[in-house]
């Protein structure tokens, strides 16, 4: 017999047909893009920058940096993307980030999991993982911190729990409108280690939906490292 919850979902279903969030098309329980438009997500493949994920056109088979990184100090020990934030993933993302469609944290967490299949990930243990923190303000406004219900997945994935570890203490202008220096200057001071938060001696897994320049995840894993975590990894479900 099926239990409560997936007996009313096999209802609804009958009812509510599920489709594709991008086509309509008929798909699966629980399902969210059907198989054509899976096949046109952009996955992120080697080679690729060791530090940020940024993808590289050529026949690199060596270990390397990007420009991204160049010049700069990152403080994140790296940060592992699985998929081009383009196309149908940037659109769900959107959807789900702005449009409050939070039942695509589902597909955006399964991308988010598929991260771990990098070594620079999936090799390693967490003592904690941490989503980046929307301001109070901005999390009232949007009615939910999307980096914290894609941790959520995560630390069920992983059997690891989640610290909020983090708290943004000045409000700041989205950072999509600004290049890289003005990014890092924008973040300046923007986070700080909650009170009676302790990551002494951890293994932080840094949680975000999409990284950009990087500069949200540094400014994170500055006050992370300042504040005595032993190592700071980032996993993010896209990449720009």
């Amino acid at each position: 017999m099926l239990a409560a919850p997936d007996l009313i979902r096999s209802i609804a279903s009958l009812i509510y047909p599920p489709t594709c969030t991008i086509c309509l098309a008929s798909v699966g329980l629980r399902e969210h893009l059907c198989p054509g438009c899976e096949a046109k997500l952009s996955r992120i493949v080697a080679p690729f920058c060791s530090k940020c994920s940024e993808p590289f056109d050529g026949a690199i088979t060596t270990t390397f940096s990007c420009a991204n990184c160049a010049h700069r100090k990152l403080y994140f020990d790296a940060a592992v993307s699985a998929y081009r934030s383009r196309g149908i993933a940037r659109h769900v993302i959107l959807n789900f980030k702005y449009g409050k469609q939070i039942h695509l944290a589902r597909l955006v967490g399964r991308w988010l999991i598929a991260a771990f299949d990098d070594p620079r990930l999936g090799q390693r243990s967490f003592d904690a993982i941490v989503p980046v923190p929307l301001h109070p303000a901005r999390q009232r406004e949007r009615g939910f911190n999307q980096a914290t219900l894609l941790a959520e997945q995560i630390g069920r994935h992983l059997g690891v729990s989640v610290r909020p570890a983090l708290q943004r203490v000045r409000f700041t202008t989205t950072q999509t409108a600004f290049d890289r220096a003005e990014r890092i200057q924008n973040l300046r001071h923007a986070f700080r280690l909650r009170r009676n938060a302790d990551v002494r001696g951890l293994d932080v897994l840094l949680i975000d939906d999409v990284l950009t320049t990087g500069s949200t995840l540094s400014e994170c894993a500055r006050v992370l490292k300042e504040n005595g975590a032993r190592s700071v990894f980032a996993a993010t479900a896209a990449r720009a």
